[in-house]
């Protein structure tokens, strides 16, 4: 890991990489590690207005507990592509249509108590559409190029040279992480961060509850691919079509 001095200076990005876990501490204060994470730990802290000894200390603490997990920056690009469909992929299509049923349920029955839940409803409908759309590019499209990548390089063999070949469908890609991004934003202010109101029944907290969770793995599932899969799948790229122009 990193110094107190060190981790001022780091991205986001680079301090999860280095430790999984340290993702909590950024979920805790609204700190964006993942379409944000370019973004060094004393500028976030300086926008969002979080003294950044806190999160320092806090980081700390995760550093001290050991154990730091999987280190997905060591995973070749088709194991990650692999986790990534299996863990987050999967998570998104078990879990849409529940939390959708819940939440449309929330919005019927106490809408005119709790109109804000009639956005959410809207809200997560543009989401549950868009997410599969998305990941139905990134499976069909984007992931099997990223294989077929890796592998030319096991056979010795030449890439394909088109320059869009990659960065045109990750820019694409990019481009939706945001949108989802803002919109999962949007669900958590109109819920006032999901915390659910004093006359909430249980389907009401599950919906939040449910909400909450998405979004924190929506933040894993963007990271790893923003700031971990995305480029280095276009460094190899470039490097491989360096290699055979010479």
């Amino acid at each position: 890991m990193y110094t107190m001095t060190e981790l001022r200076t780091k991205s986001l990005a680079q301090i999860v990489n280095a430790n999984y876990k340290t993702a909590s501490v950024f979920e805790k204060y609204n700190l964006d590690f993942c379409c944000q994470g370019k973004r060094s730990l004393q500028q976030a802290c300086t926008e969002s207005k979080v003294p950044v000894e806190q999160i320092i200390s806090e980081l700390d603490n995760i550093t001290m507990s050991g154990d730091i997990g999987l280190d997905f920056s060591k995973m070749s690009l088709s194991q990650l592509v692999d986790y990534i469909v299996i863990t987050h992929h999967a998570y998104v299509k078990q879990q849409m249509p529940s939390i959708f049923e819940y939440v449309q349920k929330v919005a019927f029955k106490h809408g005119q108590r709790h109109p804000e839940m009639l956005k959410v409803l809207e809200t997560f409908a543009a989401v549950q559409k868009e997410m599969k759309e998305h990941m139905e590019k990134e499976e069909l499209v984007l992931f099997p190029r990223i294989k077929a990548l890796e592998k030319s390089i096991t056979k010795n063999e030449q890439p394909n040279r088109e320059t869009s070949y990659l960065q045109s469908p990750i820019t694409v890609l990019e481009g939706e992480h945001d949108h989802a991004g803002r919109l999962l934003e949007k669900i958590r202010d109109l819920t006032n961060n999901y915390t659910p109101p004093t006359d909430a029944c249980t389907t009401y907290r599950l919906s939040l509850s449910s909400l909450q969770a998405f979004e924190f793995d929506l933040h894993h599932h963007v990271h790893l691919e923003n700031n971990i899969l995305f480029p280095t799948a276009l460094s190899l790229y470039k490097k491989m079509n360096e290699a055979s122009l010479n």
